[in-house]
């Protein structure tokens, strides 16, 4: 794993972690969120990839 992927993991656990401490969201639905953070994170830190070309109307 890659530096930065492991830093990506460590903030979205942080998140992750504050965000149940605080009451926004419960343990059972750590997993689900937990990937919406995880992306969201790696998202800001790499760029978004480029989207597909839409096809012209």
């Amino acid at each position: 794993m890659s530096a930065i992927n492991e830093q990506i993991l460590r903030a979205s656990k942080e998140i992750a972690v504050k965000f149940i401490e605080a009451g926004r969201i419960s343990p059972s639905g750590f997993p689900e969120l937990f990937k919406t953070i995880y992306f969201a994170v790696e998202e800001t830190v790499k760029g978004k990839e480029k989207a597909p070309e839409q096809k012209e109307k």
